[in-house]
C-alpha cells in the first residue's frame, strides 16, 4: 500500500473552506481518499476527516504542516492533527479479572483486522497473565490499594512511556484511573461500561435491572475523564430483552455487547475517525 495521511480538523465554520482543502491536496499531488464533513448549525463549527493518497506528493511531511497550517489559519477554537499511515499507533490493554474483552482486543489485533501494536498489558490482578504469554505479550502486574494507589498510577506512567504507548484501552479494568493518569492521556483512554448507569450501579447491575423488568440492556465506552464514565462518548449499542431473559441470559447479551462496543470505538480511534469538542466526540463513518 502507498502511504497516505489523515488530516482530522475542527474549526469555526467559514465560507470555502472544504474547497481550500481539496485544492490544497490536489495542488500538492495528492489523491483524495475521503473526505467527510460535519457541519453544527448550533454553533457554527466545521469538523472534517480528509485522506489522500502521498505516491504522487513531493513535499516533505514538514513542508506540508507548514503549508497546511496557511490554509488553516490560526483562528479561535480551532484545532487539527496529521496521522501517517505508516505511524501504527502502539495500544496498552489494562484488564482485571474477566477475559471476555482482552480476548477480541487481542483477536482483532493479532489477525491484522486493526494495524496496531499491543506491547503490554497491564493488571491489577495476575489473573489474566496467562492470556498475555498465549498472545506473546508482556504482562505487568500493579497490584492497588488505597494506600499505594498514587505511587502504582505513577509507575503505571513511568511503563507506558518506556513503551512509547500511544492511547490506552480500559478492558474491563475495575479500578478508578487518577486525575494524573487521565492527564496524561487526553482523549487517549477509552473505557468500556455496561449502560445501566446512573440508574444501576454498584456490583450487580443485571440483578438490579431485571429486578426492574427493563426491556432493553446496553454498553457504552467513551474517553476516559476525571468525572467517572462521564467522557465524552464513542460508541453504544443495546439489544431487546423481556420478561423471559434470566440474570444469567442479560449478563451474557451484556458481556456480547461490551466486546462489540468496545472494538468499535477503538477501531474508530485507530483509524483516526474521532474529534472531540466540547465535551462531544464527532464520529465518522
Amino acid at each position: 500500500m502507498t502511504r497516505s495521511v489523515v488530516l482530522l480538523l475542527r474549526c469555526p465554520l467559514r465560507l470555502g473552506i472544504a474547497a481550500d482543502l481539496t485544492h490544497f491536496v490536489y495542488n500538492q499531488g495528492g489523491r483524495i481518499l475521503s473526505h467527510e464533513q460535519y457541519v453544527d448549525p448550533e454553533i457554527h463549527h466545521y469538523y472534517t476527516r480528509l485522506a489522500w493518497d502521498l505516491a504522487g506528493v513531493t513535499m516533505t511531511d514538514g513542508q506540508t504542516a507548514t503549508h497546511l497550517q496557511e490554509v488553516i489559519g490560526e483562528g479561535e477554537d480551532t484545532e487539527w492533527s496529521l496521522h501517517y499511515s505508516d505511524v501504527v499507533p502502539r495500544m496498552a490493554i489494562f484488564v482485571s479479572k474477566e477475559p471476555w474483552c482482552l480476548y477480541d482486543l487481542l483477536a482483532r489485533a493479532s489477525s491484522g483486522e486493526w494495524r496496531v501494536e499491543v506491547p503490554v498489558i497491564v493488571g491489577n490482578h495476575s489473573d489474566l497473565e496467562p492470556v498475555a504469554r498465549r498472545f506473546a505479550i508482556d504482562f505487568q502486574a500493579f497490584p492497588i490499594d488505597p494506600e499505594n494507589r498514587a505511587e502504582a498510577e505513577q509507575r503505571q506512567l513511568d511503563l507506558l512511556q518506556g513503551r512509547q504507548v500511544d492511547f490506552v484501552v480500559l478492558a474491563r479494568y475495575m479500578q478508578v484511573c487518577g486525575t494524573a493518569f487521565v492527564g496524561a492521556f487526553p482523549n487517549r483512554v477509552i473505557n468500556i461500561h455496561h449502560a445501566f448507569l446512573p440508574a444501576f450501579p454498584g456490583a450487580r447491575p443485571y440483578h438490579s435491572a431485571r429486578e426492574r423488568g427493563v426491556k432493553i440492556i446496553g454498553a457504552t465506552s467513551h474517553y476516559a475523564t476525571e468525572e467517572l464514565d462521564a467522557g465524552p462518548i464513542i460508541a453504544q449499542d443495546t439489544l431487546p430483552v423481556s420478561h423471559r431473559h434470566s440474570v444469567q441470559d442479560l449478563m451474557r447479551f451484556g458481556r456480547d455487547l461490551e466486546k462489540v462496543v468496545l472494538s468499535r470505538a477503538v477501531g474508530a480511534h485507530i483509524a483516526r475517525k474521532i474529534i472531540v469538542h466540547r465535551g462531544r466526540t464527532i464520529v465518522f463513518d
